[in-house]
């Protein structure tokens, strides 16, 4: 055997060793969880997972969580392939947005944003305004999380973009406190979308020079000569 045959054997065995220790993961996360012909379905569609970079284990989850309420399998698998759609759109949106190689838990907080019915647009602006201390993670998670509570998506980009822009968490604190903030005013009686219109009107408030109206920032006194 040539040296160079020998190289590409050992290059063959390093990239198939993570595959298969992969497979093996998902099978035996699967077995006794789902019928087979659904586990067998679920590592078909975790391994085209992990060939596109997106994470498998929303799958496995997804799958998992289906047997245990006694889904049936095609439902099961329908589910699951809807899950990996989300990441797939979720990862495709999030290079859109200016990060060429998106980790794991990046893709899975937009996937979950994607399912509480954000658009892709969205989610790549809501990325490109992810600026230090703002981790793209946690501002898809938050953005997600307040869609879910009920606030229109436009509106919850609108929130996230003034509490980043006028933000006063050293740790993006304020970001994440939102979600809450929100069920603290509707749990009062106020809508969804009037805590967030309350609360983005407040953060752009907080941030407007001295002098300067509500809703006004920036734009000066238009009654200058």
């Amino acid at each position: 055997m040539t040296s160079r045959r020998f190289g590409l054997l050992l290059s063959a065995a390093a990239v198939c060793a993570p595959q298969l220790t992969a497979q093996q993961d998902v099978t035996a996360r699967l077995v006794g969880r789902v019928p087979p012909a659904v586990a067998v379905a679920v590592r078909a569609l975790a391994d085209s997972a992990a060939a596109r970079g997106l994470p498998a284990d929303p799958l496995v989850d997804k799958a998992i969580e289906g047997g245990a309420k006694g889904v049936s399998p095609e439902r099961v698998v329908a589910a699951v392939r809807l899950v990996l759609a989300e990441l797939d759109a979720a990862a495709a949106a999030i290079r859109i947005g200016r990060v060429a190689i998106p980790d794991g838990e990046t893709i899975e907080a937009g996937a979950f944003a994607i399912a509480t019915g954000m658009t892709g647009p969205q989610i790549s602006q809501l990325v490109q305004l992810s600026a230090t201390p703002y981790r793209p993670a946690a501002t898809l998670r938050v953005a997600g999380t307040l869609t879910a509570l009920g606030v229109p998506a436009q509106q919850t980009v609108d929130l996230v973009r003034e509490t980043i822009r006028n933000g006063r968490g050293g740790e993006g604190a304020d970001l994440l406190t939102l979600p809450g903030r929100v069920q603290s005013q509707v749990a009062r009686g106020t809508s969804p979308a009037q805590a967030a219109a309350g609360l983005t009107r407040a953060t752009a408030a907080r941030g407007a020079p001295p002098g300067v109206p509500k809703g006004n920032k920036g734009q000066g006194n238009p009654r200058r000569p």
